[in-house]
């Protein structure tokens, strides 16, 4: 670690030492100005051995306790660094390096299960349904839902689940590590938008190296770290996935779409069929969208605006393009203002379809039945047509034709 960036951690740790509780609100909103201690906090975290992590790990635990807004905030973009430092050491079983970001995690976590007056906490999620569009669907992509009394009666209800309450963690076990974990994650999640591109930078790099470390896939990545594979759950590897769409929508599209490739990897090998529901769902979302290259404007999640018209397909058989394709003759169309009208009338005489492929104009079924018998009685099958003048023709098939044109000597019948 530079001297310089020692320096800036030491004034920063004296600061917040000296100031009155009054001028807490303003301190939090001049942090933003001090652009080189976010890369200097950074550089602490990352070395286990440093003698600023301890003071450091003390000073973002007291800015949390503050209740202030922004301090809370500042503290958690620093929380997937904390997480992949705290695994990492505990994967290389020396647990001696990590007790002070340990007591930092649950200090986190035990100050987030509790309301202000000290009562457990009781946290609801809305399932989204499926006739309303939600970040990982689309109505009009799975087509008409069935109108039934069922489908009808549940129409507007939604869906409550519910998390909690929490138990207060005094220390990490083998059992509670990755339930405390995913909670903290939870609580990184729900302020997205306030992070910084370097949080989620080191996001998608902690979902990067969870899912390859000890497995081929380290390799392909050419990371040098640990070797050791580190244990997840289903439920920590979805609280990543929601944190690398964002991510992923928001700048960081190489490093999100690495980290989304490497956590649906790690599912597959893990058989976690939650990870791969939303990470497939998310992937498929993504695919072919036109990604946000720049890292500021307004933080978002792309997703598809449901139209104000319902949409129509063009191949849709209705009345309308029943008459049309009857209408149809030779590549022309018959308009259907005119048709509809009554008041317009077409042009010429309406034109119908010839299944012999002869065309003639429409008579009178009486005129065209009398036609047929008498086709009939000459020994053959005849079409009906009408000439320039008006009279009647009949259009004898070439057998017929044939018959009369060699004579009674053929043989034939008259």
């Amino acid at each position: 670690m530079l001297v310089m960036d020692q320096g800036v951690v030491e004034e920063w740790l004296s600061e917040f030492k000296t100031l009155p509780e009054a001028a807490v609100s303003s301190y939090a909103a001049a942090l933003k100005e001090k652009t080189s201690l976010v890369p200097a906090l950074y550089k602490v975290i990352r070395e286990n051995y440093s003698d600023l992590l301890e003071p450091v790990c003390n000073q973002l635990f007291e800015f949390y306790r503050s209740g202030e807004l922004r301090l809370q905030r500042f503290t958690l973009q620093f929380l997937p660094e904390l997480v992949w430092t705290y695994l990492s050491v505990t994967a290389g079983r020396d647990p001696h390096c990590s007790g002070c970001i340990e007591a930092l995690l649950l200090g986190i976590y035990n100050l987030e299960i509790v309301d202000k007056d000290g009562q457990s906490k009781l946290l609801s999620f809305t399932v989204p349904s499926l006739s309303k569009p939600s970040v990982y669907h689309e109505p009009s992509a799975i087509g008409s839902l069935a109108l039934t009394e069922g489908a009808l009666a549940n129409h507007g209800l939604s869906r409550v689940v519910y998390s909690g309450p929490h138990l207060q963690r005094e220390t990490f076990t083998a059992q509670n590590r990755f339930e405390v974990l995913t909670f903290l994650l939870l609580c990184y999640n729900a302020a997205l938008s306030y992070m910084s591109s370097t949080s989620l930078q080191s996001l998608c790099q902690l979902s990067s190296r969870i899912c390859i470390c000890g497995y081929p896939r380290q390799q392909l990545r050419r990371y040098k770290g640990i070797s050791s594979r580190v244990m997840v759950t289903s439920e920590f590897l979805v609280q990543l996935i929601t944190g690398i769409h964002f991510a992923l929508c928001n700048g960081e599209s190489d490093l999100g779409s690495k980290a989304l490739e490497d956590v649906l990897y790690r599912a597959q090998l893990e058989l976690y069929p939650e990870a791969l529901l939303v990470g497939n769902a998310i992937k498929s979302s993504l695919r072919g969208a036109d990604l946000k290259a720049n890292k500021e404007g307004t933080r978002s999640i792309q997703v598809e605006i449901t139209p104000t018209a319902s949409r129509i397909s063009r191949n849709a058989v209705t009345s309308l393009s029943i008459r049309g394709h009857r209408w149809k003759r030779h590549g022309e169309t018959v308009t259907m203002n005119s048709i509809d009208s009554p008041d317009i009338s077409p042009a010429g005489p309406i034109p119908e379809i010839s299944v012999t492929g002869v065309s003639g104009e429409r008579v009178a079924n009486g005129e065209l039945l009398r036609s047929r018998t008498e086709g009939e009685a000459l020994g053959g099958a005849a079409e009906v047509g009408v000439d320039s003048r008006g009279h009647l023709e009949v259009r004898r098939q070439k057998s017929v034709r044939r018959h009369l044109e060699e004579g009674p000597a053929s043989g034939g019948r008259a």
